[in-house]
């Protein structure tokens, strides 16, 4: 599977132990930065990384910030995303069963290292479970049209 990662400055640290704890565990990753702790601008990076889950050239996307709110904003703007914002284990399973999330967004300040990796682990490795849960994704997304 082909993931997208981005973050900005404040999420820097957390995004490179992320990366290579997905690339251990066989994923395929595609950075979209930033690639230094030097202040930037979290749409510059998240936006592109939530265009490639859109537009299929990565299957699903994570993106990091200090809180995880301004990363998942700006996820949800592009068409076709649906980004959640995760702190446990209980929301990364069931924004896969429920919602078929594509993206999911966590802050390097509020969560930490090991939870944040079992988050990923957890949202990575849960299927979505279909039937009634699509019926409401479908409505959901047509508020995009």
């Amino acid at each position: 599977m082909k993931l997208a990662i981005a973050c900005d400055h404040g999420a820097y640290t957390l995004k490179e132990t992320v990366k290579k704890h997905l690339t251990e565990k066989g994923y395929e990753v595609e950075d979209f930065g930033t690639h230094s702790l030097d202040s930037c601008d979290y749409p510059d990076f998240a936006g592109p990384a939530a265009q490639a889950v859109a537009a299929g050239d990565c299957e699903k996307g994570i993106v990091l910030c200090t809180t995880g709110i301004g990363v998942s904003i700006t996820a949800n703007k592009v068409k076709g995303i649906r980004c959640a914002l995760l702190h446990d284990l209980l929301s990364a399973k069931m924004t896969r069963q429920h919602n078929d999330t594509n993206m999911m967004a966590i802050g390097a300040a509020i969560t930490g290292e090991k939870l944040a990796l079992e988050i990923i682990d957890t949202w990575l490795t849960t299927e979505f479970e279909g039937g009634r849960h699509q019926r409401r994704i479908d409505k959901m997304m047509a508020y995009e049209n």
